[in-house]
């Protein structure tokens, strides 16, 4: 059938099925082919129903009466065939007789990346669709998640607030530094949280605006770096915590003299260390880069960023799962330590949440086309540093500038607190 179409040029064509699995297959043969051959175009897709629905098949004839298109293609069984053949045989010649289309003519049906002539249908090239006249072929729109629409100004407010909120916590830890709630528990630590959950802030911007090479191969690799930095001192907060409970029990075992402040450091530079080399093995070998998706619509080209390679990507997440799982478990251990003395149980629940949180990601990720892929991201980000930041210093920040009787060592140790 496609060659005899080809055979007598004829590139708009209307199209007829039986309402069966043969109908249906070949429909979707036939449109392929037809797109394949020499870029003809279908006017009209209609289905035959079962039985003798007489209103049904007059809509049908109605429809390819009304057609700008000379030809229809029947792919149906005879007992269709006979009930539409009564109802078409005083249009028939009608159908069939040569008509032209004048150049410019709005006809109904006529889909929106072809273009007519005075006798056929000419599709326009990928990247372009037709006017609304019909007579030029013009560049489709590109969609990205941009700085001007709602949701990217939600995000960018959303991102920079977060990145303000935390240069607010630092200065308030920077000058009370010397107290003990900003001391206990290592505070280079909490200041390289803060530090890292800024990074991660402001690197969910360049998932925002049009995808770009050098946006596209730091966008998730300054994501993963910051959020292995940033729960990396998770995990060693926690394990500072046992530790120093351990120590201070009677009996204690000495653990903390092996785990001390260059420890500590190591640890944390040790395991960003590890996301680091998966980012430039990524980088180097199969590096994220801007793409033009001319599949999801008809009528604009999605401007995406393929990840390039998919494991690449899936040992970045899970690495920062599973720092965020082990953060979890030791925190969940630690949970029943005394109030006063260890933020645990701020731990548990953020790391916890935090674990949720991109969990739900993957799938929503995975089914979301374009522009809705990145701000799924942009938000897991986002969720997630405002969680950590929020559950890791919002106490602290409460005593500090609205309990100030309770920021002194004996209250923190949990050996008694101030009368109110």
């Amino acid at each position: 059938m496609l060659q005899i179409l080809r055979r007598f040029g004829w590139t708009w064509v209307g199209l007829v099925i039986s309402d069966d699995d043969y109908g249906r297959h070949t429909a979707h043969s036939f449109k392929s082919g037809l797109a394949k051959s020499g870029g003809g175009c279908l006017a009209y897709l209609e289905v035959l129903p079962w039985g003798h629905d007489v209103n049904e098949i007059q809509r049908i004839v109605g429809r390819m009466k009304k057609s700008t298109s000379s030809v229809v293609t029947v792919f149906a069984h005879s007992s269709n065939m006979l009930d539409l053949m009564e109802e078409v045989k005083q249009f028939w010649e009608h159908i069939f007789r040569c008509k032209f289309v004048s150049a410019g003519m709005e006809a109904e049906g006529i889909p929106s990346d072809c273009l007519l002539d005075s006798t056929e249908c000419t599709s326009c090239p990928e990247d372009f669709w037709s006017n609304i006249h019909r007579d030029q072929c013009v560049p489709k729109s590109k969609e990205f998640l941009s700085y001007v629409e709602p949701l990217g100004i939600s995000f960018t407010t959303a991102s920079l607030f977060g990145a303000l909120l935390c240069t607010i916590v630092l200065g308030i830890f920077t000058r009370h530094r010397t107290t003990p709630v900003v001391r206990a528990n290592n505070s280079e630590l909490s200041f390289l949280i803060l530090l890292s959950l800024k990074l991660c802030f402001l690197c969910s911007l360049f998932f925002i605006g049009k995808p770009r090479l050098w946006t596209c191969q730091l966008r998730h690799a300054a994501f993963g770096i910051s959020f292995v930095l940033c729960v990396s001192c998770i995990l060693v907060k926690t394990m500072v915590v046992l530790a120093v409970f351990k120590a201070s029990k009677p009996g204690g075992d000495g653990s903390l003299k092996w785990f001390g402040v260059i420890q500590q450091r190591g640890t944390v530079v040790f395991l960003t260390l590890i996301q680091a080399a998966v980012c430039i093995t990524w980088l180097v070998f199969s590096s994220p880069a801007p793409h033009e998706n001319t599949e999801y619509y008809s009528d604009r080209i999605v401007v995406e960023c393929l990840v390039g390679s998919r494991v690449g990507f899936g040992v970045l997440l899970g690495y920062i799962g599973l720092l965020a799982i082990l953060s979890f478990l030791l925190a969940f251990l630690a949970r029943n330590l005394p109030d006063n003395f260890n933020e645990a149980k701020f731990i548990t629940f953020s790391t916890l949440v935090l674990c949720a949180v991109w969990i739900a990601f993957i799938p929503a990720y995975i089914n979301s086309p374009g522009k809705y892929a990145d701000a799924v991201e942009v938000f897991a980000i986002l969720a997630s540093s405002f969680v950590l930041l929020l559950a890791l210093f919002g106490p602290k920040c409460y005593i500090i500038l609205l309990k100030p009787e309770k920021n002194t060592k004996k209250a923190l140790m949990g050996r008694g607190s101030p009368r109110s």
